[in-house]
């Protein structure tokens, strides 16, 4: 990848940040002490950076250089669909938001028994089929406590973010899912009725949360994945 590749990469990813609603261009002219003229111009490719410049933008966003390979590299250096039973531990954004998994936002690498991965089915909108299919988050108490008993507090859920259909994968098992709840995962189980997502707790102490769904939206962008793995720690 060339310095001109880099650069776009760049502009893309950080186009992406402002659209997800993360960052904003007054934002990052802060971080980067350039002004907000400047940083609009290259975000909307009247100018480039110089090399500096561009060194402190990846600083300004805690991106690294390696964080800017192309999707299709990104996605070779990480064997998800099976062919590994490593599982990157990432916080709950990056799990909801980010398609590719930049190795600055691993927290560390989860190991799985042998073959895990390998037979689970996959259920996707046309739009997740790119991304970076498994994950795992944390799950703290304050979270862990509407699925009492299920999962744990401190538990480590593995997420199949290529599975963000309402249909179940075992007939006979509601599946639970990682919904989005602001920046936040929420794990519950899920049905879509009239216009509303229906997310439901498996302690009865918790309230049954109600999303209204608009006309022009799938029930599914609420949905960051199934939760394939529970582990709870002794």
């Amino acid at each position: 990848m060339n310095f001109s590749q880099m650069q776009e990469r760049l502009r893309v990813e950080l186009l992406r940040r402002i659209q997800r609603g993360s960052l904003s261009i007054s934002l990052l002219a802060r971080q980067s002490g350039f002004g907000q003229s400047h940083v609009s111009n290259f975000l909307h490719n009247r100018r480039q950076l110089s090399l500096q410049a561009m060194d402190r933008m990846l600083a300004a966003q805690h991106l690294t250089a390696d964080d800017l390979l192309s999707s299709s590299r990104r996605a070779s250096g990480w064997p998800i669909q099976g062919e590994t039973n490593s599982v990157p531990l990432v916080s709950h954004a990056t799990a909801l938001l980010d398609p590719y998994i930049r190795p600055s936002a691993v927290q560390s690498m989860i190991q799985l028994p042998a073959g895990a991965l390998r037979c689970l089915r996959s259920r996707a909108s046309t739009a997740r089929r790119s991304w970076h299919r498994f994950v795992a988050v944390r799950i703290e108490t304050a979270d862990a406590q509407p699925m009492d008993p299920l999962v744990l507090p401190e538990a480590l859920t593995v997420i199949d973010r290529h599975y963000n259909s309402l249909v179940p994968y075992r007939v006979v098992r509601p599946n639970l899912y990682a919904v989005k709840a602001g920046a936040h995962l929420a794990l519950r189980y899920a049905d879509f009725l009239a216009i509303r997502l229906v997310l439901r707790p498996l302690n009865i102490a918790f309230p049954v949360d109600l999303i209204e769904v608009d006309p022009d939206q799938s029930p599914n962008e609420w949905i960051a994945g199934r939760v394939a793995f529970i582990l709870n720690e002794p």
